[in-house]
């Protein structure tokens, strides 16, 4: 009997996904999250967790610093609704710097680009989470 295909070939291998996170609290109220790498359903539960921290932390004002991010799925999508959702229940406000196509193609897709307030520096989107105008 032939072998089955894939049979007797040494597993596939897929490279560790890049997904880096750091924050920066700004004030007593402010605080930067800097996300670079990929967001999806590898990374996801790292950067819910990590987010939620961060939230718990009572910091009312967040900055999610997307500059840095290549790719994003459905599953890091519902991470950053969770983390609005977290916010404006703490009576906070969250803004995102964001300016690769690709990602900000799929928040316009799910017609998330109307939910979530997105700006292309990090400057615009710190002042908007502030409530200073540009």
């Amino acid at each position: 009997m032939p072998p089955l295909p894939g049979e007797g070939q040494p597993p596939m291998e897929f490279e560790t996904p890049q997904f880096e996170m750091t924050d920066e609290n700004l004030d007593d109220h402010t605080v930067v999250v800097n996300v670079r790498g990929e967001i999806h359903v590898t990374t996801a539960p790292e950067f819910s967790r990590r987010l939620n921290d961060v939230i718990a932390s009572g910091k009312t004002l967040l900055l999610l610093d997307l500059l840095g991010v290549d790719f994003i799925d459905s599953t890091g999508l519902s991470v950053l609704l969770n983390g609005l959702r977290s916010v404006t229940r703490a009576d906070g406000r969250m803004a995102i710097a964001a300016a690769n196509p690709t990602v900000l193609r799929l928040f316009e897709i799910t017609k998330l680009d109307s939910t979530f307030d997105i700006h292309p520096t990090r400057d615009e989107a710190l002042a908007s989470v502030r409530g200073q105008a540009t």
